[in-house]
């Protein structure tokens, strides 16, 4: 092989060398770019958004039965649903009178599920959930049935789970707080949904706004920043 040959090949060598260099460079380049737009625009989840609540899979009045009275509940949200007074001799639902409205978290053990009329919609009777508070029997809607279909709404409405248990990262003062009925700061949304219930927000999206609580005729006020809440006052009645 004489020298120029040598030459040639040496040089084809060191460009390859160059090429194959440049693009791993490049590779692990575009590698890092990617970690770092990853980084800024998908942040790690909370632990919140990991928790997912076992469902009833309700389909008719005996699974209903069997799935909520088997076991207490906790309502979701607080002063959103109604409940009214039952009468266990006569069998029926007295939709005339309103006795309240289920709490935040509140525990039940459901002790029947039934149906009833209710005079609002006489073609579509309710399926009412039958509860005992203060030595007196209560009911509430869970779901409604038209045309002999079931239509259940008791996984938007009750845990089955204790959300003790199921938000159990949430640290003790959190859970105090929220035990107490009342909004600390540094408390996000669903922390303070918890503790009083529903809440009417304002313009903003969630974690970033201002939220209106009834709390069962004790309105409060709290405005949230990066899901934090930062001031609390007493609300408009």
């Amino acid at each position: 092989m004489n020298s120029e040959l040598k030459q040639r090949i040496q040089v084809v060598m060191v460009v390859a060398l160059l090429v194959s260099g440049g693009r791993l460079a490049y590779i692990l380049y575009e590698r890092h770019q990617d970690q770092m737009v990853q980084s800024k625009v998908a942040p790690p989840l909370k632990a919140d958004y990991y928790v997912t609540p076992k469902k009833f899979y309700l389909y008719d009045l005996k699974s209903a039965r069997t799935e909520l009275t088997k076991q207490p509940v906790w309502v979701q949200v607080g002063y959103a649903n109604i409940y009214y007074p039952y009468d266990p001799v006569g069998h029926y639902t007295n939709f005339s009178r309103e006795a309240g409205k289920l709490l935040p978290i509140e525990k039940l053990q459901i002790q029947n599920v039934i149906t009833d009329v209710a005079p609002s919609a006489p073609g579509e009777p309710q399926v009412m959930a039958v509860f005992k508070k203060d030595g007196k029997e209560y009911a509430f809607a869970i779901g409604s049935v038209k045309g002999g279909e079931y239509k259940f709404y008791a996984d938007q409405m009750l845990f089955r789970e204790d959300p003790h248990e199921l938000y159990k990262h949430w640290p003790a003062e959190v859970w105090a707080a929220v035990d107490q009925h009342e909004v600390k700061p540094g408390m996000g949304e669903l922390q303070a949904d918890f503790a009083v219930g529903l809440g009417i927000p304002e313009s903003g999206e969630p974690g970033n706004r201002t939220v209106n609580y009834p709390n069962g005729g004790n309105p409060l006020k709290v405005t949230y920043q990066n899901d934090k809440a930062t001031e609390i006052n007493p609300g408009s009645k």
